[in-house]
C-alpha cells in the first residue's frame, strides 16, 4: 500500500471552472502502481466541463503520467495505449504514418481513458459512431485486480460511457481509422438560416462535418453560421498557427451581448458568400481552441457552463425553439457547434441518438442557470437527453428520464465497485448510482 507521501491535496476544477473540488490526487508513473492505490475514481486532462472527474473531499487518481504506446500493428492499425494518452498526441503521431485515432473530440487533450468513460463523438459520428464502438478491449483495476474485457458483455456495455464507474481503465487497444494523408481539406461554407442549415447537414457526405452556428442571431438569421467538411489528404502540410495564451481572466465586457454579436457577425463575413476550400493541419481542423491555451479564461473568474443536448431527428424544431430562447437573452458566447449524429453508441450511458446535436457556452452568471434548466426542459419533452461530459446544472429526475438503460447500467456498476469507491461529484450530485 503506497504511503500518505503518494497523494498530494490540491483544489481543481473541471474546464468550466465554474465546479471545483478539493481533495487527495494521486499520480502513478507506472501500471503496476495502480493495482496498488486504494480505489479512487480516475482523471485525465479535466476536460469535462463540470463535475464528472471531480470528487470533493475524496481521492482522485491522475492518469496522466500513464501515457505511454504499449504496441501499433502497421498493418491492421490496431493500437494498444495506456489510458492517459491523448488523442492529440496520437494523431500527431500516427497520421504520418496512415493512421487517426477513430473518433476525436472537440479538443486533442482528451485521454483514451476519459474518451472510453464519456463515449465521446466527434465530427464524423454520423458515419463512424462513436469512439468506443472502436475500442476492441479494454483493461480495468478493480480492488486493485487488473482484468480484461471485449465487446459483448454487460461489463464492457457498462464501462464505455459508463463514466468510470466500473474500474479504472489502464489500457486499451483501439481500432485506428485509415487516413489518406497528414493534412486536411476542408470546405467552408456560409449557411443563411435553421432549415437550410439541417438541409446542408443531412446533404453532406462527407467523412466529417460540423457546424458552428451564430447564437445572437434572431428572425430571418436564425440558425446561421458556417459549415465545415473535411477529407483527410496528403500534400504540404502547412504551417500551424501559432500557439498563444489568455494569460488571465477576461473582464465582463469581454463577453457582453454587444461584443458577441459584433465578433459573431463579422466570424460569419469571415468565409465567402460563395465558400472556399482551404488545406489545414489535422490539429488545427479537429481541434480549434487547443491552440489557445487557457482559452476556458475568456469566461471571466467564475467560470462557465456548457449546455449540450441531442434530440431525435424528427424534433428538430426543438432545436431552433432553444436557439430562439438562447439568442434573446443576450447571453451566448461565440462558441456554438451543430452536428449530425448517426445511430452510433457503444454502451448503456452513452450520449449519442439519431439526430442533431446542439452545444453552447454560457458565461457562469446568475442569468445563465434559468435559461438552462429551461433548455433542459426543452430536450426532456422533445425525448432528447444531456451529454454528462458537459453538464454542471442538471437535474437528476431528469437524466433519469433521458438514459433508458440507467438501472441496468447502475447494477453493473455496483457489481464492479460494491463500496461505492469510484462515485464523483457527478454521479452523487445526479444519483445516478441509484438502484431503483
Amino acid at each position: 500500500m503506497p504511503s500518505n507521501d503518494f497523494w498530494k491535496t490540491y483544489t481543481y476544477t473541471g474546464w468550466g471552472r465554474a465546479l471545483s473540488a478539493t481533495g487527495e490526487i494521486a499520480r502513478p508513473e507506472r501500471q503496476l502502481a495502480l493495482t496498488t492505490l486504494p480505489a479512487a475514481p480516475a482523471m485525465g486532462q479535466c476536460r469535462s466541463y463540470g463535475d464528472a472527474a471531480l470528487n470533493d473531499g475524496g481521492r482522485i487518481v491522475d492518469m496522466s503520467r500513464l501515457d505511454r504506446v504499449i504496441g501499433f500493428d502497421e498493418t491492421s492499425g490496431v493500437l494498444h495505449v495506456e489510458g492517459g494518452a491523448q488523442l492529440g498526441t496520437l494523431a500527431r503521431i500516427f497520421a504520418p504514418r496512415g493512421w487517426l485515432p477513430p473518433v476525436m473530440p472537440g479538443t486533442g487533450f482528451a485521454t483514451v481513458g476519459g474518451a472510453i468513460a464519456m463515449d465521446v463523438h466527434g465530427k464524423n459520428h454520423h458515419h463512424a459512431g462513436t469512439f468506443g464502438q472502436h475500442v476492441i478491449e479494454i483493461t480495468l483495476v478493480q480492488n486493485g485486480e487488473p482484468i480484461a474485457i471485449t465487446p459483448g458483455n454487460s461489463l464492457f456495455r457498462a464501462t464505455v460511457g459508463g463514466l468510470g464507474q466500473t474500474g479504472v481503465i489502464a489500457s486499451a487497444k483501439i481500432q485506428m481509422l485509415a487516413a489518406k494523408g497528414d493534412v486536411m481539406m476542408v470546405t467552408e461554407r456560409r449557411i443563411p438560416g435553421w432549415d437550410a442549415f439541417l438541409s446542408q447537414l443531412d446533404a453532406s457526405e462527407a467523412t466529417y462535418s460540423v457546424g458552428w452556428i451564430d447564437a445572437t442571431a434572431r428572425g430571418d438569421n436564425l440558425g446561421r453560421g458556417i459549415l465545415e467538411e473535411g477529407e483527410t489528404g496528403a500534400g504540404l502540410v502547412p504551417a500551424p498557427k501559432p500557439s498563444k495564451s489568455i494569460p488571465m481572466n477576461a473582464p465582463r465586457f469581454a463577453l457582453s451581448s454587444p461584443v458577441v454579436r459584433a465578433f459573431n457577425s463579422l466570424y460569419y463575413r469571415r468565409v465567402p458568400m460563395a465558400g472556399r476550400t482551404v488545406v489545414k493541419p489535422i490539429q488545427e481542423f479537429f481541434f480549434p481552441l487547443d491552440r489557445l491555451h487557457n482559452w476556458n479564461r475568456l469566461y471571466g473568474k467564475r467560470g462557465f457552463h456548457q449546455f449540450q443536448c441531442v434530440v431525435p431527428s424528427d424534433q428538430s424544431p426543438a432545436l431552433r425553439d432553444m436557439l430562439a430562447a438562447i439568442a434573446v437573452s443576450g447571453l451566448a458566447s461565440p462558441l456554438a457547434v451543430l452536428k449530425r449524429m448517426g445511430p452510433g453508441t457503444g454502451g448503456m450511458m452513452s450520449f449519442p441518438m439519431e439526430g442533431y446535436t446542439l452545444a453552447v457556452d454560457f458565461p457562469a452568471r446568475t442569468e445563465a442557470a434559468p435559461l438552462i434548466h429551461r433548455l433542459e426542459e426543452m430536450t426532456l419533452a422533445a425525448k432528447g437527453r444531456i451529454y454528462l461530459a458537459k453538464d454542471a446544472l442538471s437535474h437528476a429526475d431528469h437524466i433519469q428520464a433521458m438514459y433508458p438503460e440507467r438501472a441496468a447500467w447502475a447494477e453493473e456498476a455496483a457489481k464492479a465497485d460494491p463500496d461505492g469507491s469510484l462515485q464523483t461529484d457527478l454521479i452523487k450530485r445526479l444519483n445516478l448510482r441509484r438502484l431503483k
